[in-house]
């Protein structure tokens, strides 16, 4: 006898962009944590004028905002079905985030080349993250 019941399919269709998305998510909050804890402080407690601590603040916050909508998409992008629709969209995250650590290189190189070392674990955690992202982006759609 043959059995009728459908088979459950698995309801995550790509592993490597939830788990994208999870350390994007971990990249929001600490990036947040970090910011209000260590970096905005020092800088509202300088002498530097009103103007420039207020750009100061709402840039370090839009790369968490960034970090927290590339996770949300990552984790909805891992439950989609048509995997082929959604990889143009993972390409263009990969590339800003490599355009984002590009200018953070750039900037330390051009303002501190000792401060070098220090983009270093940063650029150990977007390798990780890009080589997540373009692993998810080779993920065949199962029939």
């Amino acid at each position: 006898m043959e059995n009728n019941i459908p088979r459950n399919k698995p309801l995550i269709k790509n592993y490597y962009y939830l788990v994208a998305g999870i350390i994007s998510i971990l990249f929001s909050f600490t990036h947040a944590w970090n910011g209000q804890t260590s970096v905005l402080p020092v800088i509202n407690t300088s002498n530097i004028d009103l103007a420039t601590k207020t750009t100061v603040f709402y840039v370090w916050h839009i790369m968490t905002a960034e970090n927290f909508g590339f996770s949300v998409s990552f984790l909805v992008m891992s439950f989609y079905k048509d995997l082929s629709k959604v990889k143009f969209t993972a390409w263009s995250i990969a590339v800003m985030i490599i355009a984002r650590w590009g200018v953070v290189f750039g900037s330390t190189l051009f303002k501190n080349i000792n401060g070098l070392t220090d983009t270093l674990s940063d650029l150990i955690a977007i390798i990780i993250y890009v080589g997540l992202i373009i692993l998810g982006t080779r993920v065949k759609d199962k029939i």
